[in-house]
């Protein structure tokens, strides 16, 4: 477990909740996801299921509570960037024909806003809400960079066998590179060169992207 703010209870508390953000979990598998001790999860875990970000599914393990529907829609209503980006990435993926995401920084990881499928059968599939590190894929060298060049960057094989994908940079107004648009999938479509297909294509959909945030 990463401590990121130096507040014990609080970092171990987001790291619970990340866990079971995963998959829904028994007390004895967040003990396991979590490395935390038995006590220590059932006390966090509890204190959340108490404020609603946590409940209780079917079976009695811990899953997501509805209270983060709540705190996401207002998130996503005072943070715009998803909703603009919708009809940008639908475009990309018709265009393309491959699953496209929206990916922003999240200390040292990533997080993916939207993620759109693919038509085909085989496909790459990123769901929204997962957290991946920075330092492996395309959309997290483009987030590591504090300066958007160069313009693309491609990855084949990095974090999944088998999945290329190129991604491009969205920009604020004063150049502060702020979100990644990712294109993915199978090495048979994409190819070991997955910037030369398709790198204009997300490039002009980032740059899309960082024209309407400006405005």
């Amino acid at each position: 477990m990463d401590i990121v703010t130096g507040v014990g209870t609080l970092d171990k508390a987001v790291h619970v909740l990340r866990c079971i953000a995963e998959r829904p979990r028994s007390l004895a598998e967040l003990e396991v996801a979590s490395g935390l001790p038995r006590a220590t999860a059932h006390r966090l875990a509890s204190a959340l299921e108490a404020h609603g970000v946590l409940r209780r599914d079917a079976d009695g393990r811990f899953d997501l509570g509805v209270e983060l529907v709540s705190l996401g829609r207002t998130a996503a209503e005072r943070f715009p960037i998803a909703s603009l980006a919708l009809p940008v990435l639908e475009r990309l993926r018709d265009e393309t024909g491959e699953s496209v995401q929206l990916f922003v920084r999240e200390g040292s990881a990533r997080r993916c806003l939207v993620s759109l499928q693919s038509p085909h059968a085989l496909r790459w599939i990123v769901p929204e809400g997962v957290l991946f590190p920075l330092d492996v894929g395309s959309a997290g060298r483009v987030l590591a960079s504090a300066a958007p060049r160069p313009e693309w960057v491609e990855s084949v094989e990095e974090r999944e066998p088998g999945v290329a994908s190129v991604s491009a940079p969205v920009v604020d107004v004063d150049g502060h590179v702020i979100a990644a648009i990712s294109v993915s999938g199978p090495i048979e479509r994409l190819t070991r060169r997955p910037g030369e297909r398709l790198g204009d294509r997300a490039v002009a959909a980032a740059r899309e992207l960082s024209s309407l945030m400006g405005t």
